[in-house]
Formats: C-alpha cells, structure tokens, sequence
C-alpha cells in the first residue's frame, strides 16, 4: 500500500496492527536500520500498522554527460552570459530546459508527469507550493488551498506546461512511468520525479543513459528552498486475512537486510540505510548514498482519511490549471469550496 492511503485504511479498520508482532519478534534492526522519515507515516496512536520496503523521493534527475560537456558549457555561456549549473530554481529549470531543447535530435529540456491521476498532478501542485515557502494547511490546521504561494506556483506550472521551447511534447499524457522512460530513453535533459527512475537508468536493460545520470534536490521558488517530496510504498496485512502469522514472516523476511539489498539490485529502490551506503549498490548507482540526505529534507502529504477525497479536488484544481485560461485565483476559490464543503467548515 502506497503511504498516499495508510490513513483511510488505518480508519477504516482494513489492516492489522503490526505491533504485537513487533515485539514478538522484530524484524532485523528494527527500527534503528530505517530514515525516521520511512517509518511515522504508518504510525497510529502508538501503533505500527505497515513496514516500508519500496521508495524514492522526488528529486531533481539530470544528464551530467551534458551538464559536464565543455562544448555545452560555452555554448550556454555565450547565449546567456553565465555558466551552466544544476538548476536552482524553477525559473533556473526553464532557461536551461529551452537551452538543451532540441528537438531535431529527439532530445527536450524537460517535462512534468501532468496526467491527470489523482497522483502526479497532486505532487505537483505540492511541490510547487512548498518549494515557495507555502503550506497546505492554515494556522487553524484546515486545509488552503487558495494562498499566494499556490497562485505563483500554479502561475509557474500553466506557463510551463505552455512552453514548446522546453518541454517534451507529450507532457500531458505523461505519468511518472512514461516520464521515466523517456528520460531513460535519452529523450529528456532533466525532470524532476522519483529517485528510482535515475536508479532504473542504471538497471534498464534498454536504457540510453547508463553513466550518464545523477541527481541533485528539486528546485524552488524565488522565497522558498529546494525540497523532496516523499512517498513510499509499504507491506501490510489485510484485516480480514486468513493466514496474518504467514503473512507477517513474509514481510520480516522481505524486510531484511539481504532482501533490501537484493530488491535493490534488481532494479526497485531499497528502504534500509545500510542499503544506501552498500558498496555493491552504489558501484551499480553512484548516487544511491544521495538518498540519505534528500531523506532530510522531504516532505509527506498530510495524513488524513478523507485525503482521496482532497486528492480529487486538487487533481481537477490542477488540470482547470494546465487546460484552461481561466483566471487561477478563481480556480483555486473554487476548489478551497470544495474543500471547504469536504471538511464541513
């Protein structure tokens, strides 16, 4: 189960609490051997009710081949009189995505996962507004949807997914999957989206890009700092199942240092931090070390058991955003209504 749920189905009664089974007998170096930033989301009054075994932050991915090329570097120089750099900020993204830009040779500066999911379009819209300094919450703790720094983000998003110079074409009907690919497939100079779709460049039997990667934190607005944004996928046991110790040896099994580490090397993203700094793993992936310290700087969607109700209103908030021209203050109204109406305030 996807973090994005844990609070509904903790509500709702549909899993089983994990931690009588913890304490009989705890999976290996629990709970010392995870990032604390993998392990509150499925924390309930005391309660531990799932265990991570799949992540990756957001992160900035880009092709260091062409960041590093001296022929690029003059070239940038001479077209905007500074050197090219890891992108900063979101405005810093776009000048060098219309640079690298070049569609002849089938390659884009850059691309947004804008396929409307409930999912990416809702990290989106998250990201812009946190990397700006705003929040989603009130000082009463209610849900805001219509701020300054949701406007400017949103502002920033429509004239980016406008912007032909930059980005790759398909955008809108793009996932993070499909953006994924694309990157691995050489298509794409940066984007931003999960540290496991740098790691795949590494694993792809098919990918383009094998060496030429690495990874850096998302960029911010002109008042906020770069952060990552944080999902991860968890075991957990139906509350209804048959066979809850079975199910529980499995995922103490799953869990455990040597399946973390073989998960990994085949292609998913390890949880535990001795995954992270494995030799083995960072001679695949030079930059899976990174994933500690974009650990320390990440922020989650709320917990909150109506959230798929919430994620909704922000999917369509969003894509009333990219497919009209409408006025962006009177969409956010709009949707903090909705949100309003939801919340019963």
């Amino acid at each position: 189960m996807n973090t994005d749920w844990i609070t509904e189905a903790f509500s709702s009664g549909s899993i089983e609490d994990l931690t009588p089974y913890i304490e009989h007998s705890a999976p290996e170096d629990f709970p010392n051997g995870w990032s604390r930033s993998l392990l509150y989301k499925q924390e309930f009054d005391g309660k531990t009710v799932a265990l991570p075994f799949h992540d990756g932050p957001e992160c900035l991915i880009y092709r260091k081949d062409l960041f590093e090329s001296m022929d690029e570097g003059v070239s940038f120089y001479e077209e905007y009189g500074k050197p090219l750099e890891i992108p900063q900020t979101w405005d810093d993204l776009m000048q060098v995505a219309e640079f690298f830009n070049r569609p002849e040779q089938n390659l884009y500066g850059t691309t947004f996962a804008a396929y409307p999911d409930g999912h990416n379009t809702v990290f989106d819209f998250c990201l812009q507004l946190w990397t700006r300094g705003g929040d989603l919450f009130d000082a009463n703790k209610n849900i805001k949807l219509n701020t300054n720094a949701a406007i400017e983000g949103m502002s920033f998003y429509r004239k980016a997914l406008q912007n032909t110079k930059a980005i790759h074409p398909n955008s809108r009907d793009f996932d993070s999957v499909k953006s994924g690919m694309a990157f691995a497939n050489g298509n794409l100079a940066m984007m931003v989206n999960w540290f496991g779709f740098a790691s795949m460049c590494e694993f792809l039997e098919d990918s383009k890009v094998k060496g030429k990667v690495d990874i850096a934190n998302v960029p911010a607005g002109p008042n906020g700092e770069g952060a990552s944004l944080n999902a991860y996928w968890m075991y957990v046991i139906g509350a209804g199942s048959k066979h809850k110790d079975l199910a529980y040896e499995f995922i103490k099994f799953a869990v455990s240092k040597e399946s973390d580490k073989l998960l990994t090397l085949e292609g998913a993203i390890g949880c535990r931090k001795s995954t992270w700094h494995d030799k083995d793993v960072n001679d695949e992936v030079p930059y899976y070390y990174k994933l500690e310290e974009l650990h320390q700087n990440t922020r989650s969607l709320p917990r909150k058991s109506n959230w798929s109700e919430i994620a909704d209103v922000i999917d369509q908030l969003v894509l009333d955003v990219i497919n009209t021209s409408e006025d962006i203050e009177g969409i956010l109204n709009r949707a903090q209504k909705e949100i309003n109406r939801i919340e019963n305030i």
